[in-house]
């Protein structure tokens, strides 16, 4: 071992002895504490160790500043957090964690006392939102994973904050595999600012030391001839929808391998006609629904498993049944061949033959070569379910998937993926088996065997996977792949694109130079001499302001980023104010109220921020959000002003469903706020977007002007709802000098409104159907024990419905 091996890093803000000092890291920080710089390190070779040291550079300057260090999962936040109390000479406590089980109401105080900050991107989103949390005197944001900044993922806005707020920034981006090809790494760079590139590969000298090979073996299976037959039942029935999609002019493909390329392309020409109101594009898209549905059996049957398939049939039967159900829904489970296929699956009782292979791995690598731990990533968390169970008997299993609930599975909470990859790394169990959640950056402890039960036809995610073996000794890697199935069409895909990707990240080295005058140009920026104003040696403040502007994923070009002219774009006048003082206070949660600054307010409701509003809003200038759980309304402008939004396809169905819940909102609205306001949202024709008669659109909307004296506003997309919104709350506060004033609470339901709820409830059956039930059998009580013959004899319940009412009420519990 190399003399250089055994020396740690010697800082004043760092534990003597807990970070090795390797000199290809060192580079890196170098690189990293200069400029915006984009990380790019092959996984288990110390990312987050560059991202910490320089870190640890920033905060040494200053002790009244921070860091804030964002990944994109809870586990890999704690995780950092726990390899940064270990390493900083900081005390722990002022090493906090933000997640999503952190109580709102306690980050400000927590950020505030804060010197180092791990979080989730979506909490910082909110708290930004929210107006809770001041990054002026953050010195160093870490972007972890920082592949993901594209499109509408929190990174790109938390970067277009930042560098508005910051005083001396430094953004460091770290992936071990930043984008599938140039286009997506520029993509990145923009959207977080970086101008500049430090990438290391395992060719490297100075990285190859600290490497060990890793032999990659692909393994063919042949599938059984009941499970292809299967297979090419479903395929039949991918062809037969297919020609009707090519009788109707999008496509002259009729191949059940039709790659998802074309039936995006097919789907946006189906979109195109429906905008033209061209019926065509409304059949079309059902039966693209219903491809999309056939193509996942196949894909499941082909390459997870049969059991995998049967759960994905339920879950399918299920939803055909609820009420409101698609008729794309409807049509797949009566196809006489999909149910065809159904009894097969119901019929078969062997096991696809990945899972045999997968046991006989594990025995060689666990039995006959004496290793100690295994990992099985698996793309279904259906089959993750199956794989533990199966392999359970003879070996010590584990799974471990998201938290969230999906598949029919629920996930596992934050506590029980701390409490599973401890134990997998103190050799509690030997085998784990996870979906995509163990990919990213989670310190998951060196492996002898990871298996892909099927190929990832995405470098990032291959990459990854690959990356939990071979960094302290020989690792393998095994791709199982189902003979003559989309398997082997993503073997090669994912082939080349690992490839292409290296190539790449080889390129982007080379073209470093050249990347940083690109990037550094858009910005104007001068070339890093001399020491920041801080004291330390990087940029100074104005050097490291960011492009301003960035892109969206698609290209197209979002102003914003690093404008340091932030007062005369908030339109700020000269101020005696110390802004080290306001910081302060907004950073104590002290947030000014509406009228004692030059920004007006608005309040969001939690819920909206799925839509891009919010966003918008916070990143206009001249608004300041505040984020409420509102009890009526979205959008609160002023003490009179609150704000239903609805978008039209909302609004419709409304009317279809025969739902009063809009009726009730605007009811509310119009109790606790003087001026109410509905906006419907979009850009379709509000008469032709669905099959409702338009003189029912317009006595809903008469109804809404005359009997609820409500106005009613219309807008052509999220954008232009945030404009709206800022203009109503601009003339509110500024031209009529009204404050936001949060108030009302909604109606409580009468005992007609909860006997409706409670009915409506059951089996999703829906309001009409409650009421028709409730007026003929008189109540919840006579509903809830009604026979499946009493139940049909009511107008409007068919034998589906019953058999599902009665399935639901009357099947025992199973808390599983």
């Amino acid at each position: 071992m190399a003399a250089g091996r055994t020396d740690s890093v010697d800082h004043p803000l760092i534990e003597a002895g807990t970070i090795e000092d390797r000199p290809y890291q060192s580079d890196l920080v170098e690189a990293a504490g200069s400029a915006h710089t984009l990380v790019s390190l092959p996984t288990g070779l110390g990312k987050t160790a560059v991202s910490l040291r320089v870190t640890a550079d920033r905060l040494a300057d200053d002790s009244d500043t921070k860091a804030v260090l964002l990944a994109p999962t809870k586990p890999l936040v704690e995780q950092h957090a726990a390899f940064y109390r270990e390493s900083l000479v900081i005390p722990d406590d002022q090493v906090v964690v933000f997640t999503g089980e952190t109580r709102p109401e306690n980050r400000a105080e927590l950020f505030a006392d804060a010197r180092v900050i791990v979080a989730t991107p979506q909490v910082v989103e909110n708290d930004l939102l929210g107006n809770r949390i001041d990054l002026s005197n953050v010195v160093h944001l870490t972007f972890d994973e920082c592949h993901r900044a594209t499109g509408d993922y929190p990174y790109s806005y938390i970067a277009e904050r930042y560098y508005e707020a910051a005083r001396d920034p430094l953004v460091t981006g770290m992936s071990a595999s930043p984008g599938d090809d140039e286009e997506a790494i520029r993509t990145v760079m923009a959207n977080l600012g970086l101008q500049g590139v430090a990438v290391k590969t395992e060719s490297d000298p100075d990285v190859a030391e600290y490497t060990h090979n890793t032999d990659i073996e692909w393994i063919t299976v042949e599938l059984p001839e009941e499970v292809l037959e299967i297979r090419d039942r479903l395929q039949g029935v991918l062809t037969d929808r297919l020609k009707t999609l090519a009788d109707l002019g999008v496509t002259n493909s009729t191949d059940p391998q039709i790659s998802q390329r074309d039936l995006h392309e097919i789907r946006a020409k189906l979109q195109r006609l429906i905008d033209r109101d061209d019926s065509t594009g409304y059949e079309g898209m059902s039966v693209h629904a219903e491809i999309m549905k056939v193509k996942r059996a196949v894909e499941l049957v082909e390459t997870q498993s049969v059991d995998a398939l049967e759960r994905y049939f339920d879950r399918q039967r299920n939803a055909a049944r609820s009420s409101g159900a698609s008729k794309a829904s409807q049509r797949f489970v009566s196809d006489p061949e999909i149910r065809r296929a159904m009894t097969m699956a119901q019929n078969f009782e062997d096991l696809h033959p990945k899972f045999r292979r997968v046991r006989i791995l594990l025995a060689e690598t666990l039995g006959i070569k004496g290793g100690e731990r295994v990992i099985i990533f698996t793309e279904s968390r259906d089959t993750a379910e199956a794989l533990t169970e199966f392999l359970s008997e003879g070996f010590e299993v584990e799974r471990f998937v998201g938290q969230g609930d999906k598949e029919g599975s629920s996930g596992m909470t934050q506590t029980e993926q701390t409490s599973v990859l401890e134990a997998f790394r103190a050799g509690e169990f030997e085998v784990l088996v996870s979906t995509s959640v163990a990919e990213e950056g989670l310190d998951v402890p060196e492996v002898d065997l990871v298996c892909f039960f099927e190929p990832v036809p995405n470098a990032i995610r291959s990459i990854q996977r690959k990356g939990r073996t071979g960094r302290q000794t020989e690792g393998k890697v095994v791709v199982l792949m189902a003979d003559d199935t989309r398997d082997e069409a993503y073997y090669w895909i994912s082939k080349r694109r690992e490839e292409e990707m290296a190539a790449e990240l080889e390129s982007l080295r080379d073209a470093a130079e050249d990347l940083e005058a690109e990037f550094a140009g858009q910005v104007e920026l001068e070339s890093f001499n001399g020491p920041s104003e801080s004291g330390g040696d990087g940029p100074t403040a104005a050097d490291k302001s960011g492009p301003s502007a960035t892109t969206n994923g698609s290209g197209e070009d979002q102003a914003g980023i690093g404008d340091f002219d932030a007062e005369e774009k908030r339109g700020v006048t000269e101020s005696d104010d110390d802004p080290a003082e306001e910081a302060a206070e907004r950073q104590s949660g002290l947030v000014a109220e509406a009228g004692a600054n030059d920004h007006v307010e608005i309040v969001v409701d939690q819920r909206e921020l799925d839509a891009s509003i919010a966003r918008t809003l916070s990143t206009s200038g001249g608004v300041e959000t505040r984020l409420e759980t509102l009890e009526v309304g979205d959008y609160v402008l002023s003490d009179r002003v609150a704000v239903e939004r609805k978008t039209i396809a909302d609004f419709l169905s409304t009317l279809l469903d025969g739902d009063r819940a809009l009726f009730d909102q605007v009811g509310d609205l119009t109790r606790h706020y003087g001026r109410p306001v509905l906006l419907i949202e979009g850009e379709g024709d509000l008469y032709s977007e669905r099959n409702v008669h338009p003189n029912a659109i317009r006595g809903a909307l008469a109804s809404l002007a005359v009997d609820f004296g409500i106005s009613v506003l219309f807008t052509r997309d999220e954008s232009d709802t945030a404009s709206l919104l800022e203009t109503i709350a601009t003339r509110e506060q500024e031209e009529q000098d009204r404050a936001v004033s949060v108030h009302g609470e909604s109606a409580a339901k009468t005992l007609r409104e909860q006997q409706e709820y409670v009915v409506a409830s059951i089996a999703d059956i829906g309001p009409i159907t409650a009421r028709s039930l409730l007026d003929a059998l008189g109540s919840v009580e006579a509903v809830l024990t009604a026979d499946e013959e009493t139940l049909q004899s009511v107008a409007g319940v068919g034998e589906v419905t019953a058999e599902r009412i009665r399935e639901v009420v009357g099947s025992d519990y199973n808390s599983q």
